[in-house]
C-alpha cells in the first residue's frame, strides 16, 4: 500500500469461538461504513476463530468510530475486538527480497517443533511471511503439519536451504521440504 494522505488504515482484530457468519457480519459492519479491506488473514485455531484486518477509510473518519460500529457487531457474535490506528511507516508494503519458498513440516507431535524451525531460519536470515500449523492424524498416531511461506536471503536456494536443515530433520525425525513459489503477475 503507498501512504495516501486523505487515507486513514486501521488494523483490526476478531477472536472469538467459531460459527457461522463471522466474517460476513464483520464484513457487512465495514461495508456499511465505507471501508475497504485492504489485507486479511482469517483462520480457525481449534475451536477459535481470528480475524485480522487491515482496512482504510478516506478521512475524516475515525477509530472510535470504527470501534463504535464494530462493536455491536462483534459482541452479537461472542467475539473480542481490538483497533489500532496504523502510522505511514506502518502501511507500506514491503517487498521480501530473495526467493519466495514454501517449507513443510510433518512429523510426529512434539514440543519444539515450532521453535527449532523458526529459530534455524532466522539464524539463515530466512524471513518469515505467513505459518500456519495443525494437528492431523488420529488421537493414538497424531502428526504435527507446519507450512511456512518465507523469503530466502539473496543468494540462497530453496536446494541449499533444504540440505541446511537436514541435521534438524533427523533431529526432530520429521519431514521438511522446501519448494519455490511462483510469483503471478495480474
Amino acid at each position: 500500500m503507498t501512504p495516501q494522505p486523505d487515507i486513514l488504515h486501521y488494523a483490526v482484530s476478531v477472536v472469538g469461538k467459531d460459527r457461522t457468519g463471522i466474517v460476513s457480519g464483520i464484513a457487512a459492519a465495514l461495508f456499511r461504513l465505507g471501508c475497504n479491506l485492504a489485507d486479511s488473514s482469517c483462520t480457525m485455531l481449534a475451536g477459535e476463530f481470528a480475524v485480522i484486518l487491515i482496512v482504510s477509510h478516506v478521512k475524516p473518519f475515525s477509530k472510535s468510530r470504527l470501534y463504535d460500529e464494530l462493536k455491536p457487531v462483534c459482541d452479537g457474535l461472542g467475539m473480542s475486538l481490538a483497533v489500532r490506528t496504523l502510522q505511514a511507516d506502518e502501511i507500506a508494503r514491503l517487498e521480501t527480497p530473495g526467493e519466495i519458498c514454501l517449507i513443510s513440516v510433518y512429523g510426529a507431535d512434539q514440543p519444539g517443533i515450532v521453535y527449532r524451525v523458526t529459530n534455524e531460519l532466522a539464524e539463515r536470515g530466512v524471513n518469515i511471511t505467513d505459518l500456519n500449523t495443525k494437528l492431523i492424524g488420529t488421537d493414538d498416531e497424531p502428526v504435527y503439519v507446519m507450512m511456512l511461506e518465507a523469503a530466502l536471503p539473496d543468494g540462497q536456494t530453496p536446494e541449499e536451504l533444504e540440505a541446511l536443515l537436514g541435521d534438524l530433520k533427523k533431529e526432530l525425525n520429521v519431514e521438511i521440504g522446501v519448494r519455490v513459489v511462483t510469483p503471478v503477475a495480474l
